[in-house]
């Protein structure tokens, strides 16, 4: 893989710069309460600027998780046994604290979630990316119809679990107390996917 250039990097710099204060301020004031042009003003471009970075005010904040989208897919792809990639993949994020497995008691993490769970228009715009991910997974496991159910029903035990670890964790138990019960619902689910999918397994 050949390095991004100059160009590609000054990009990707600007997209992290400014979702970087955009998250900072809706963290500080609410989504609803801060403004695209307050967020254009206090990263230092213009209001169009902006727009030709992120469509939509809600791509500020999901943008954090825009490098997960073909995570699945990356790990599916190729492999002899995809769901017990998959299944791996998923017990090495509960055991590392990984923040998209939802066992994660780091502040920062807490608040994000928070802040993308409580917008109406943040969850229906991370729909879009599920959908995207689902795609995406669909094509690494050979593609058509059969390929999507089974992407479908994937993607959507893994955010069943890691909802659940979230929801606990941000009630205030601990991640330790939260992990052992989370790996047994998880080895549990994905043994129910491997019972149902077992051309994946």
């Amino acid at each position: 893989m050949t390095e991004p250039g100059l160009r590609e990097r000054k990009k990707q710099r600007m997209y992290e710069h400014v979702s970087e204060v955009a998250v900072r301020l809706f963290l500080a004031r609410g989504f609803d309460a801060v403004s695209v042009a307050e967020v254009a003003a206090e990263a230092g471009i213009s209001k169009p600027t902006l727009f030709r970075y992120f469509p939509a005010k809600e791509d500020l904040v999901l943008h954090r998780i825009v490098d997960h989208e073909d995570e699945a897919a990356r790990i599916a792809g190729g492999q002899a046994h995809p769901l017990a990639a998959l299944r791996r993949h998923f017990l090495d994020g509960l055991e590392q604290g990984d923040p998209v497995t939802g066992l994660s008691d780091h502040p920062e993490v807490l608040a994000f979630h928070r802040l993308l769970y409580g917008s109406p228009s943040l969850v229906a715009r991370a729909h879009a990316h599920l959908e995207r991910s689902e795609a995406a997974l669909a094509d690494a496991l050979g593609g058509g119809l059969e390929a999507r159910l089974a992407a479908g029903q994937i993607l959507a035990v893994q955010r069943i679990l890691a909802m659940e670890n979230w929801r606990r964790v941000a009630a205030g138990e601990r991640v330790a107390a939260v992990r052992p019960d989370a790996v047994v619902s998880a080895e549990r689910a994905f043994a129910q996917l491997a019972a149902g999918l077992p051309h994946l397994a």
